[in-house]
């Protein structure tokens, strides 16, 4: 077992130190950093980022995990993937004094116009409320009144969540799964 282990060893250094010098992070993650309000929270080895900023008396924090860039569907067929998976994300403005908040559960879309959908939207009148594993996500977006699906999307582009959150979200999903591997 020594020297099968000595060999692995051997192998994951030299494939380390590839990777760390063949790594370059992606242009358009540092040019959005370098522009925004956001702040990027990204730990080394946890799946988890996010986004934070301060609106008045709101924190605005938008949350998601790395990406794999394996598609078991595309390597079947041989084909190259080209379309960018959707990357899931929360957005969750909450007040500052009160805990209260309002949670938007999304995902990244490919296209031009919106690059994002809302999935389910909730509200939350409590840290506990917030965080609790088995509270209730809100109704489907697409089953809420129309005006306020117009209101609720204005009320996100108000606090910042544009095309360029979402091309940096899908980026640095990647990107996160590139530095982590």
């Amino acid at each position: 077992s020594g020297a099968a282990a000595g060999k692995i060893v051997k192998v994951m250094t030299s494939e380390i130190k590839h990777e760390e010098e063949q790594y370059e992070q992606a242009k358009e993650i540092k040019a959005f950093l370098g522009k925004s309000d956001f702040k990027l929270h990204d730990t080394m080895g946890d799946v988890n980022m996010a986004l934070q900023r301060e609106v008045g008396d709101k924190v605005v924090r938008i949350e998601w995990q790395l990406t794999s860039p394996f598609n078991p569907d595309m390597e079947a067929e041989g084909e190259e993937a080209v379309d960018q998976e959707a990357t899931d994300f929360c957005v969750t403005v909450e007040n500052k004094s009160k805990g209260s908040g309002v949670a938007f559960y999304c995902s990244t879309q490919t296209g031009e116009d919106h690059r994002y959908v809302i999935g389910n939207v909730k509200t939350f009148s409590s840290a506990e409320e917030k965080d609790g594993v088995s509270s209730y996500n809100g109704p489907e977006f697409e089953d809420i009144d129309d005006k306020l699906q117009e209101a609720l999307d204005e009320y996100l582009a108000e606090i910042g969540m544009n095309n360029e959150v979402c091309d940096f979200i899908d980026a640095s999903a990647l990107d996160k799964e590139q530095r982590e591997y």
